[in-house]
């Protein structure tokens, strides 16, 4: 898949002027600076571009747009960085987006608490209508003090200071008896989807999931917390399961559910913007429960993006196995984008497919 081109750059939101509004009463008095859940780079873009800047953004795209856009500025001492102690090691301030997931934030604010200096301010703020008081709580798991500020434009920064028991983030596990298959343990980062639970559409495809997939090549495509890779590499002990997703998070995820299941060496992980990593024709099958956000935004382009990208790296006659909304026109596109498309499944509120690759598609 073809790397998208960035967003124009825009204005800040209201949510974003205020955080950057808190910072710069500090930027004077601070070195170096970490930005944390800043998927459209307003953040980052919006400091003076004239210090140490380190950013974690989870999705790989938001990664690789955010470096575009700094070279075409010619913004210097921006640096990415995984979710880990790199990230925030004795930073002075920390410019962070409020994620919706409350396991996330207590990642990422134990975190800071555990490698930030001392003197850390957390300036972390977001639309009022996304916010809970239960993010307040989880700040002060981890900081000694948390003001609130006053709301503007319908957006609101909570102020954290003191940093104690810090914590880095590990994995959280579940164990769920899944019919025929056995025990499987399901591990998550925070911020995955479904966490350490299996949703139920990827629960019914799991159902439903061929006993004996031929030919080489297996592909779990946005693989989440890696369930369904660890599913194939249990049922197909000689084989190697190829787990793909552009969330750092999910990787992790993954890779920590592959080890929970023993089956860490037949998987392969990567984090990747689709398959762009996989050469064309070279998969034969390929498990997909297509997303509808990308960040906290709705994305109808997902799911056809997915559909086609599986459909290049098949081989002719190989399979995309795709569980989706049964109210969603996926048959249409599956049969255009990737080949002949049958019904495996259909329950209540959820349709399984199987598509095959025609040749020259």
């Amino acid at each position: 898949m073809h790397p998208r081109p960035p967003d124009p750059v825009a204005e800040p939101d209201a949510a974003d002027r205020l955080i950057l509004d808190h910072a710069r009463e500090l930027l004077g008095s601070v070195g170096s600076v970490a930005v944390i859940g800043d998927p459209v780079t307003d953040l980052v873009l919006g400091l003076d571009g004239q210090r140490e800047v380190r950013v974690h953004q989870d999705l790989l795209r938001d990664e690789r747009d955010l470096a575009v856009r700094c070279e075409h500025l010619g913004i210097d001492g921006v640096t990415a960085h995984p979710l880990g102690p790199t990230l925030v090691d004795g930073v002075e301030l920390v410019l962070l987006r409020l994620p919706k997931s409350l396991d996330r934030l207590r990642d990422v604010a134990g975190l800071i608490a555990a490698h930030a200096a001392p003197g850390v301010v957390v300036v972390a703020g977001g639309r009022i209508k996304h916010m809970t008081t239960a993010m307040n709580d989880v700040l002060r798991e981890f900081f000694g003090r948390v003001d609130v500020t006053h709301a503007r434009q319908k957006s609101r920064a909570l102020i954290a200071t003191g940093p104690h028991d810090g914590a880095d983030p590990l994995p959280r596990s579940r164990i769920h008896p899944l019919p025929g298959i056995g025990d499987v343990t399901v591990c998550a980062m925070g911020g995955v989807f479904a966490g350490t639970g299996i949703d139920i559409g990827t629960r019914f495809l799991l159902e439903n999931l061929p006993e004996r997939i031929e030919g080489d090549g297996m592909v779990d495509l946005g693989c989440g917390s890696g369930v369904v890779a660890a599913v194939l590499a249990l049922q197909h002990p000689d084989r190697t399961v190829i787990a793909c997703d552009q969330s750092a998070a999910a990787t992790r995820s993954t890779l920590a559910t592959a080890a929970a299941n023993d089956v860490l060496d037949r998987m392969d992980v990567r984090r990747d913007d689709a398959l762009s990593l996989l050469a064309d024709d070279s998969v034969s099958f390929v498990a997909l429960n297509p997303p509808f956000h990308e960040g906290s935004s709705v994305d109808e382009q997902i799911a056809p993006r997915l559909f086609a990208d599986a459909a290049r790296a098949l081989r002719p006659g190989g399979e995309l196995w795709t569980v989706w909304n049964s109210h969603l026109d996926n048959r249409a596109q599956l049969d255009r984008l990737v080949g002949s498309t049958r019904q495996v499944a259909r329950n209540a509120k959820f349709t399984i497919t199987s598509s095959r690759a025609r040749p020259g598609k």
